[in-house]
């Protein structure tokens, strides 16, 4: 379990699950298995998903539970605590939003595409941290900490465009009551140091699985109630939740997102044949995220330095954490879904750009952070310090 808590190895087997999902989906046997992932399961005439379905609403959900109880600890606790300490992640994170949806909107503007604008805005935390363990040896802790703030902030801003980009026909009634659920799940979380902690755990249980359920039947996007659940739950046992569910999500609920989400057949066109889509994502996830992240970054850091405050991140360094900002994958893949639901060939175009943009910011986030750790470790062989690298 222990393998499946690091950063390394999740990333290894998201990019194996998305691998393999491709190379299925354009096989002999990528019908059968689209067959297969379109089988309803459930209870007939109640509640019935297909198996994409309950992956993609239901297994994802408890990521997102996972991710929400993540922020609440740094928004209370972390990183996010203080204005301080949220400002230059934070005007970084603007950077790495906006100018991907201008590069996006340079190649989709005025076409069916554009709707998928929100796809190139995300980070993949996960991903982004197993490449800063593999490659960034001797890197200062600031980095991780300015890349985890960063993809956070990033995660919000997915969370918002879920919950009012890709909501419609909401039923009142049925929200009504998951949030009353979520209201209660709240309070009997902050019961479960009491003697009664094994039936609360088994109420609680109940309860979200009852949250989730009438959020997706009132039309709001069903992941949305794994983020409410999160930040309602009392943060000593969320923390403990998370712990329990971690290696879950890493080794299974990620993996079989990504395996479904990539199960995609490679249209048989010329490059200038795809559409933008494809083109729009592919370029706006690693060049957008590099540029926005690093250069408002940049400009936090002089903004920083003019109030006398001491600036988190070299420029360097904020070159690297663009980079990692540009590998979008979990998240991404689920906008794609979203706001390409009623066109499956613009959808497929834009998981493969996903997946495109993705590797091209992976490769060039290795070589950039191979780069600044190795500076840093000749940085600390000759007896120097990481302040020192601090841009004038």
């Amino acid at each position: 379990m222990s393998l499946l808590r690091s950063d390394r190895f999740p990333a290894v087997i998201l990019l194996v699950a998305a691998a393999l999902g491709l190379v299925v989906a354009n096989s002999p046997a990528g019908p059968a298995v689209d067959s297969a992932m379109h089988v309803y399961l459930g209870i007939p005439g109640v509640f019935e998903l297909s198996v994409e379905h309950w992956i993609k609403d239901g297994l994802l959900a408890i990521f997102f539970f996972v991710v929400a109880v993540e922020l609440q600890f740094e928004l209370t606790s972390g990183e996010l605590n203080s204005a301080g300490k949220a400002t230059q992640p934070a005007i970084a994170a603007a950077g790495g939003i906006l100018v991907p949806i201008a590069i996006f909107l340079l190649f989709a503007a005025g076409t069916d595409s554009a709707s998928g604008w929100p796809v190139p805005t995300a980070t993949d935390i996960a991903f982004a941290l197993g490449v800063l363990a593999v490659f960034g040896r001797g890197l200062p802790s600031a980095l991780r900490i300015f890349l985890l703030a960063l993809a956070i902030l990033d995660d919000i801003v997915g969370i918002v465009f879920i919950a009012v980009l890709f909501t419609s026909d909401v039923n009142l009634v049925m929200l009504a009551i998951a949030a009353a659920l979520v209201v209660l799940f709240g309070i009997l979380s902050r019961q479960l140091d009491g003697p009664a902690r094994v039936p609360l755990t088994i109420a609680l249980v109940l309860i979200a699985v009852l949250a989730w359920a009438f959020t997706y039947a009132s039309g709001v996007h069903a992941t949305i109630a794994g983020v409410a659940l999160g930040l309602a739950m009392a943060q000593y046992p969320a923390l403990r939740a998370r712990h329990v569910l971690e290696p879950w999500v890493n080794g299974l609920v990620l993996p079989l997102f990504a395996f479904s989400a990539a199960l995609v057949v490679i249209p048989a066109v010329s490059p200038s044949q795809l559409q933008p889509a494809f083109w729009g994502v592919a370029a706006a996830l690693p060049i957008g995220k590099l540029i926005g992240i690093s250069l408002f970054g940049w400009v936090a850091l002089r903004l920083g330095r003019e109030k006398g405050a001491v600036p988190a991140l070299p420029f360097s360094d904020l070159l690297a954490a663009g980079a990692l900002g540009g590998i979008g994958f979990t998240v991404s893949l689920l906008l794609s879904e979203l706001a390409f639901a009623g066109d499956a060939l613009l959808r497929d175009e834009a998981i493969l750009g996903v997946l495109t943009g993705s590797m091209v910011a992976l490769v060039l986030a290795s070589v950039l952070v191979s780069w600044r750790a190795r500076h840093y470790r000749r940085l600390e062989r000759a007896g120097g310090s990481p302040a020192e690298e601090v841009a004038p």
